[in-house]
């Protein structure tokens, strides 16, 4: 196949992508296009076309933005909320089920009542630092990523956690702020805790003064630290259809929970909508984290259409991860 005849190609899977609504793909294939033509068409040439899809680029930006924020979720009655807690919460044991209530407050946009379970969670060694990021996934769902620095430099003056959980949420934070395209320099762990104790430490006269104690004391790992899977950002799924392999789906990352993420499946992913079910196998799954891309398998343990809320009409999936 000639240059010419690839960039054909490549501008029209872009186009079928964009009317079926699957926007990222959409971008990813323009932007595709025009690094062919700038590499292999001479610029007085490929300049109009460049042009061409940099304004399509422009106008999928939009598209995806305005999909992307929403209006801020209604807040629903105390009861119904107790009822969604209620009805979600499939753990035996009363902490864990306080963790699936909590996780299902987020599904439906409850995000403030959500955050205040997830508190109540902290007080929990095994649930401390799962509870801990969905806190912060909470506030950047509520759009509001500033309170989650908040947040974590509150933490950072407490002694709730060890030093090793805090440096987890530190680059867990930090990671979610570059995707968001935010640049925010979060104090490390032992820097703070310097200035802290540098600035309660009192003040002896020289008579008094004993062998200098150096500020910053390295706080251990807790003994039962809380199981972990890598932080997951997005999902990619490969249906194969009548021995064909579909283009990969792509789906954020909700919440997470150890092994189990939640993902929000929107109604236009039909193909995918009528292949789930609670016990199916996904053998084909990509786990994109900002560290590395994990090949590997899931299994569906919960899929409903979303009946109210912000997210109503779309799918919520949870999905149990395996990596090879």
């Amino acid at each position: 196949m000639g240059i010419k005849e690839q960039i054909k190609s490549v501008l029209r899977e872009a186009e079928i992508y964009r009317t079926q609504g699957l926007f990222n793909e959409a971008m990813v294939k323009f932007k595709h296009a025009s690094e062919l033509i700038e590499k292999n068409v001479k610029p007085e040439n490929g300049r109009q076309l460049i042009d061409g899809i940099s304004k399509k680029i422009e106008l999928l930006k939009q598209t995806i933005a305005k999909y992307n924020d929403p209006e801020k979720p209604p807040e629903m009655p105390v009861e119904i909320q107790n009822l969604i807690k209620a009805k979600f919460s499939f753990s035996t044991d009363k902490e864990s089920a306080a963790l699936d209530g909590a996780i299902a407050l987020t599904k439906f946009g409850q995000f403030e009542r959500a955050i205040k379970e997830f508190k109540e969670l902290l007080k929990m060694d095994s649930f401390r630092l799962v509870a801990a990021k969905n806190i912060i996934r909470c506030y950047f769902a509520s759009s509001s990523p500033e309170e989650a620095v908040s947040q974590y430099k509150e933490w950072l003056t407490s002694d709730l956690f060890a030093s090793g959980q805090l440096e987890k949420i530190r680059i867990f934070l930090e990671n979610l702020l570059k995707e968001k395209g935010i640049e925010s320099r979060l104090p490390a762990v032992t820097e703070e805790k310097a200035v802290i104790k540098e600035e309660v430490a009192p003040q002896k006269g020289p008579e008094t003064a004993k062998p200098e104690i150096k500020p910053v004391v390295k706080i251990p790992e807790t003994e039962q630290e809380e199981e972990e899977f890598l932080d997951v950002s997005s999902v990619g799924i490969v249906l194969e259809t009548e021995g064909k392999k579909q283009p990969e789906i792509v789906l954020d990352v909700s919440f997470q929970s150890g092994n189990v993420v939640s993902l929000i499946v929107p109604p236009r992913e039909k193909t995918l909508i009528e292949y789930l079910k609670a016990g199916v196998r996904l053998s084909n799954v990509q786990f994109y984290s900002p560290i590395a891309i994990l090949n590997g398998s899931g299994v569906v343990s919960a899929f409903s259409r979303i009946g109210s809320g912000p997210k109503m009409g779309n799918y919520s999936l949870d999905l149990k991860m395996f990596t090879d």
